[in-house]
């Protein structure tokens, strides 16, 4: 049995006191929504941040803190739209918000769900275990998070992020002609049996 019960960042021997850098009570150093440090010209990325020890945000950590110092841009951490995978059998790709934070943050949700029994990749490759799900707000029809617990679901969620990357409503997305016979393909699908 393995249990991952979080990650503690290897700061305490930095010297971060004497640079006048500040951390949290867990050894976070703590960054401003640009990456910055309380301390001048100090920008912390990656784990060591606690802003979601990933390898793809770290390197968007980068990107950030890249675009405002060489190239005078103002973009922000709380701008990136939380997505992971976990490498689980079956694998979990996850974009946004859960139903329970999408409600926790006052939204008025609707919610599409397709077992990856009613998804024909899935039951091609024997592998129907997991779902589809789709998160959206009621009244601006805007993609709040989704979820693809299942075969391919690391790689199919990827559509989601960007579709909620570019704005396009769950409507919209319901349009999108995917490929025939992929998980993505129901991803549309699932959008269009959005119910409250």
């Amino acid at each position: 049995m393995l249990l991952a019960v979080g990650r503690t960042p290897n700061t305490g021997d930095l010297g971060l006191q004497a640079a006048g850098v500040k951390v949290d009570a867990h050894g976070f150093i703590l960054v401003d929504d640009g990456l910055k440090t309380s301390a001048p010209h100090i920008w912390a990325l990656g784990d060591c941040n606690g802003r979601g020890a990933f390898t793809h945000t770290s390197y968007n950590d980068y990107e950030i803190a890249a675009a405002n110092l060489l190239d005078g841009a103002q973009r922000k951490v709380s701008d990136r739209i939380p997505v992971y995978a976990l490498y689980v059998d079956p694998p979990l790709g996850r974009v946004g918000l859960t139903e329970a934070e999408a409600r926790a943050k006052g939204h008025k949700v609707r919610i599409g769900v397709r077992p990856m029994t009613r998804v024909g990749r899935a039951v091609e490759k024997g592998e129907t275990r997991g779902f589809i799900k789709v998160v959206a707000d009621h009244d601006s029809d805007a993609i709040l998070g989704a979820a693809i617990l299942g075969v391919g679901g690391d790689e199919a969620i990827h559509g989601v992020i960007e579709a909620m990357a570019a704005g396009v409503t769950a409507t919209a997305y319901t349009r999108v002609v995917a490929i025939h016979p992929t998980v993505s393909e129901l991803v549309p699908t699932a959008f269009g049996e959005l119910s409250p």
